[in-house]
């Protein structure tokens, strides 16, 4: 069976219900997965349920009741074989009513999110083109290539005046000092976070007609190069992607405050601005200025020392996958970075590989959390876990022999 065979029977199953359960997860790519989905059911006349969750349990699923799953599932083995899943993680769940890349040999790291896939099986629901924007917050928001199927479905939306594509600077924020002193993705060395640094930048880079773009670029290369690996660079000024439909046009921008208000636990409010509301708009902003602020002291305060650490326990649960992500991409890394967050008992951790270094991260983080007496899984380079925080030396050494293997 193809991608689009899988798809398209997902799409007649989800046909035939009159109410369905959603759960997405919390991130850009789980929202926007979701928010599609809940589109097209919607323009069917079919009820739904969305939740905006870090995780799920199968113990929450009733297999009375049709439940679908996006962005996380298929690293559930024992999910009820009635429940629906559309994700691009790897795969242990073994239920028909599965739309997966890794499954169909497609790369669910580069090539196809779950924004994608659930695309795939909103347009077997109806015309939902128009949706088509919302698959870049999964590309953009998972750091995936346009290529494979997430090309041919951007040269789609292209063609047809869904996404405009240009240039520009890749910051988001409402004016340039937002820009600079929130900037999370790329993080900006000594000068995310810096009041004194941005107000130096600007005002260098001012002249009478206001901020010169390209002496501000010029500065930002100089000040970060010592620090920052030349991806990171490159990732402040390129390609960006107009979305002629959405509340907020720019993808960039529109994925950072989708992907922060769901991880703030404002997953409504998130969801809300993929389904096209621009209520509460600029609560939207706020709450995301807010968490980029959280995550940007956090690496901060994680690299005060000489070197970057590869092993860092923050205070919020919240920002840890975005502080491993900020520190395995933005600093000069050697090895994967490991991001602890305690909550009770349990510790949920964020694993992530710098580029560069082959590990299949996603299937070492399974297993050492299996054998500490927990659950994780994800992606080759991007991963995370929840285990008893007793066992965390313990998952530490298992994860640093893995590397060493």
């Amino acid at each position: 069976m193809s991608l689009d065979e899988a798809a398209h029977r997902l799409a007649e199953h989800l046909g035939r219900q009159e109410f369905v359960e959603v759960y997405a997860h919390h991130d850009a790519d789980g929202i926007a997965a979701g928010s599609i989905l809940c589109m097209a059911l919607l323009r069917r006349g079919i009820h739904f349920r969305l939740r905006i969750l870090p995780r799920v349990s199968p113990a929450a699923f009733s297999p009375e009741t049709p439940t679908l799953l996006c962005d996380f599932g298929s690293g559930i083995e024992d999910l009820p074989g009635s429940v629906m899943v559309v994700d691009h993680h790897i795969p242990y769940f073994e239920g028909e009513l599965q739309v997966n890349p890794r499954l169909h040999g497609i790369d669910g790291d580069r090539e196809l999110s779950s924004a994608g896939a659930a695309f795939l099986v909103a347009q077997g629901l109806g015309d939902n083109r128009d949706l088509a924007g919302l698959v870049m917050l999964g590309i953009l928001g998972d750091g995936q290539a346009l290529s494979g199927v997430n090309l041919s479905l951007f040269n789609d939306a292209v063609a047809q005046g869904i996404i405009t594509p240009g240039q520009g600077l890749l910051l988001p924020g409402r004016d340039e000092h937002e820009r600079l002193y929130a900037a999370l993705n790329p993080y900006l060395h000594q000068v995310s976070g810096d009041e004194m640094a941005v107000a130096d930048l600007l005002e260098s880079a001012s002249s009478g007609d206001g901020v010169s773009l390209d002496k501000l670029i010029s500065l930002l290369v100089l000040r970060l190069s010592p620090f920052a690996p030349e991806e990171t660079l490159e990732r402040i000024y390129g390609a960006r992607y107009d979305l002629q439909r959405e509340v907020i046009p720019d993808a960039h921008t529109l994925a950072a405050v989708v992907d922060a208000c769901g991880k703030s636990g404002y997953g409504g409010l998130a969801s809300s601005l993929c389904l096209r509301s621009m209520v509460d708009l600029e609560v939207a902003w706020d709450l995301s200025f807010q968490h980029r602020g959280r995550v940007i002291q956090a690496v901060r305060a994680a690299c005060i020392g000489d070197g970057a650490p590869q092993f860092v326990e923050v205070d919020d649960v919240r920002v840890a996958s975005d502080v491993a992500d900020a520190l395995s991409l933005d600093c000069l890394q050697k090895g994967p970075v490991m991001v602890a967050a305690r909550n009770d008992e349990l510790c949920h951790l964020s694993a992530r590989c710098p580029r560069g270094m082959e590990m299949d991260l996603g299937e070492a983080v399974r297993e050492a959390a299996i054998q500490c007496g927990g659950f994780g899984g994800g992606h080759r380079f991007r991963a995370g876990a929840t285990i008893p925080c007793a066992r965390l030396e313990q998952f530490r050494g298992l994860i640093e022999r893995a590397v060493a293997a």
